[in-house]
């Protein structure tokens, strides 16, 4: 899923997105907005990964959507 579809999604991904990553809290899916760099960076920050496994694993789940 490109970064334009998924902000066009975001409001039915939301649920998705905190179910699968129960770390992020509201405030931090609102400040994603649907933006595929912050949803990486969060996930970054959140579970400590480095920035090429939050990319696969963000990729892997958006893409199995």
């Amino acid at each position: 899923m490109k970064s334009s579809e998924l902000q066009g999604k975001w409001d039915q991904l939301k649920g998705v997105i905190r179910e699968f990553w129960g770390e992020l809290t509201g405030d931090d899916v609102d400040f994603i907005a649907g933006q595929r760099d912050r949803l990486i960076g969060k996930i970054e920050e959140r579970y400590g990964l480095p920035r090429q496994e939050a990319e696969k694993k963000v990729d892997e789940v958006i893409d199995s959507l």
